[in-house]
């Protein structure tokens, strides 16, 4: 039978009782989570289960009902700059000035952090997303796949301890999905934690260390990739589809 696996007594992030509601409907009731330094949890569930609106919450930028989320022991709610401070997200928004360059949108992200160094971090973040061509070209002359590449610098201009992507490869062409999970796999590598919510169960589960479903506002399902049959977990998600 498959289970929420246990929690443990400390971790890196940490949720508990999470809550959020929009008038009589709940969105999230009473969503519990834990993950250690370095781990990789992909997310599931149909639409309407909640996933969006828990990284929303997670993200700083929707308030929770009730409950406490905690990240480096930084509370979201009493400690925002400094819990805010170690957060890089991609999202269907992408937070680009269009009227500044790429290389300015880099610039300005890594001063508003407070990076060391500003230019020469916006310089090296359009290196590893093969954009160092395009530094002086406007946000809004840049193609589709580009300005996708461009969010993924920005999501990462102050080195996040913890990534949080919403659906991340929804509309990406084929280069900027490889730059992605190419930068994916290079922060799992540096122990940074990540949280993505995807329908994609080949690019999910592919990266991941941890995969859990989301449904109908509690998270019904967390384990270990490495303890997951991979059929069962199929079939459990398609079940939960076919319910929502």
């Amino acid at each position: 039978m498959l289970k929420v696996k246990e929690l443990s007594s400390s971790a890196f992030l940490s949720i508990s009782d999470l809550r959020k509601s929009y008038g009589g409907l709940e969105a999230l009731r009473g969503v519990n989570l834990e993950l250690q330094r370095g781990e990789f949890l992909c997310l599931f569930g149909p639409n309407g289960a909640g996933k969006s609106t828990l990284l929303k919450i997670m993200a700083t930028l929707l308030r929770p009902t009730a409950g406490q989320v905690r990240v480096l022991d930084y509370d979201l709610r009493e400690q925002p700059e400094e819990y805010r401070s170690q957060l890089g997200m991609v999202s269907h928004q992408s937070f680009l000035y269009q009227d500044l360059t790429a290389l300015e949108n880099l610039e300005f992200y890594a001063a508003l952090y407070g990076v060391n160094q500003p230019r020469e971090r916006a310089l090296e973040l359009l290196g590893q997303v093969n954009l160092t061509d395009r530094a002086d070209m406007l946000a809004a002359n840049l193609s589709r796949g580009m300005q996708q590449r461009l969010t993924i610098a920005r999501a990462l201009v102050n080195d996040p301890a913890l990534l949080l992507l919403d659906e991340p490869y929804t509309g990406l062409d084929e280069h900027a999905a490889s730059v992605l999970r190419d930068q994916l796999q290079m922060l799992h590598g540096r122990k940074r934690t990540i949280v993505m919510v995807t329908h994609n169960l080949r690019r999910g589960m592919e990266s991941a260390t941890q995969l859990g479903i989301l449904a109908k506002g509690k998270l019904v399902y967390l384990q270990e990739k490495s303890a997951v049959d991979t059929t069962s977990f199929e079939q459990l998600y398609f079940q939960h589809l076919e319910t929502a």
